[in-house]
């Protein structure tokens, strides 16, 4: 009943910035939980950041002062600032969103990161 489509992946030189949108849509009354996950290959997956329903906001200890997540409820759509990119943010980015118990996932967007 929900999906969950990302966009703003690309190809970014190292100290450069994108950000990331996930727009949710379906028959739901509110999502209490969203964020973004990474996987690189080689690499463990790793929660980068998440946000609750209330704005409430964590991040991972590696993109911490750089990356900040915030959300739109009205739109039901997450976001990922990133700025000042590094190669080791090289990732597939997916985001989730949490509603009524349940986890729904993005298909991922690639962002590449050059040296």
């Amino acid at each position: 009943q929900v999906q969950l489509v990302e966009s703003g992946g690309g190809l970014v030189q190292a100290g450069g910035s994108l950000r990331l949108s996930c727009a949710a849509s379906g028959r739901f009354s509110s999502i209490f939980g969203m964020g973004w996950y990474r996987q690189a290959p080689g690499k463990q997956r790793e929660l980068v950041a998440s946000i609750t329903g209330g704005g409430s906001s964590d991040y991972a200890d590696s993109v911490k002062g750089r990356f900040t997540v915030s959300r739109d409820n009205a739109k039901n759509t997450v976001y990922l600032q990133m700025n000042s990119l590094k190669p080791e943010d090289t990732a597939v980015y997916k985001c989730y969103a949490r509603v009524s118990g349940l986890i729904y996932w993005g298909q991922g967007t690639q962002v590449t990161v050059s040296s």
